[in-house]
């Protein structure tokens, strides 16, 4: 059997031996739409994480017959497709769950508490300067008694709720799907969601109910003191009307992990909004600690396990 990784620089250092012990690996860093054709003609497995899988791809792999998706979304996979050629598609849920709730509380904290303002303060002058114990112009917001709304209430979606309990925050949800409940916590239409919130965290899924779920028009319905913080998917919020918002002071600040294009180019509204201090930018890492590699290496080997 062989395995063809085409982007296996998105795996860091983590560990491949116990997918390597299946069959003959082997691994590309990166790989162009044009350098995948040409490198999965003899594959029997495809691991592949933002690689396109379309019909160009799967005519390229006649003897293709199982696909690993490194991670849990798979808007870049024909499914259909793949079904129609006897082509099964694997994907791995549940191993960033810890991970992705870690960083969405990073943002919340580092938001509401004025982390990265407070560390400047310190360190370049002014707090020697300020004469007081103190940087008495800035305060920052408490969390208990404040309202998190959450979109999506999968499984990231409670462990960011049990964590808000921690802090004595009110939870409420909205469900994108309108399939996911959970009687713990009041569940709510996006609007009242919009409305109530001192925070805002996304952790729904990319598809045709949620592309651009939350334009301009949604974000001058928030407080003018929230924070929405997006770790879930790129394009669920609109990204040029979140810096709109930012610059026109509707909302207070954004925690954003995820991009419609990755990585971002130099042009991007959010490099280049008049208020940067609001705006907090990580590279999409909330899936990727040592932890979670580990256990996305571990499902990959299974999925190949169970698929051939």
């Amino acid at each position: 059997m062989k395995i063809v990784f085409l982007d296996a620089a998105t795996m860091g250092d983590a560990s491949l031996t116990e997918i390597a012990a299946l069959g003959e690996l082997v691994c590309y860093q990166k790989s162009t739409a044009a350098e995948a054709r040409e490198r999965v003609a003899d594959a029997d497995v495809v691991i592949l994480n933002k690689v396109v899988v379309d019909k160009a791809f799967l005519d390229a792999a006649p003897k293709l017959r199982l696909v690993c998706e490194s991670g849990t979304g798979i808007n870049n996979i024909d499914t259909d497709l793949c079904a129609e050629r006897g082509v099964l598609v694997r994907n791995v849920a549940g191993y960033s769950t810890d991970s992705v709730a870690q960083i969405a509380w990073m943002h919340i904290l580092n938001l509401a508490g004025l982390a990265f303002h407070y560390n400047e303060y310190a360190r370049d002058g002014r707090y020697t300067a300020g004469g007081i114990h103190v940087d008495a112009g800035h305060p920052y917001t408490e969390l208990a008694g404040k309202t998190l709304g959450i979109v999506g209430m999968g499984a990231i979606g409670r462990k960011v709720a049990a964590i808000a309990d921690a802090f004595g925050m009110n939870v409420i949800y909205y469900s994108t799907s309108g399939t996911s409940h959970c009687s713990e916590y009041p569940s709510v239409s996006l609007d009242e969601l919009l409305e109530r919130s001192d925070v805002i965290t996304i952790h729904a899924p990319y598809n045709s109910r949620t592309a651009g779920l939350i334009g301009y028009k949604e974000l001058c319905r928030m407080k003018p003191t929230a924070f929405l913080v997006n770790t879930g998917r790129g394009g669920i919020a609109v990204e040029s009307d979140l810096v709109r918002a930012i610059d026109e002071e509707k909302i207070a600040g954004i925690g954003i992990d995820v991009y419609e294009k990755e990585p971002l180019t130099l042009d991007h509204p959010y490099l280049h909004s008049k208020h940067p201090e609001r705006i907090l930018l990580t590279p999409h890492i909330a899936w990727y600690s040592k932890e979670a590699r580990a256990r996305l290496a571990s499902a990959i080997a299974e999925n190949i396990r169970q698929g051939w």
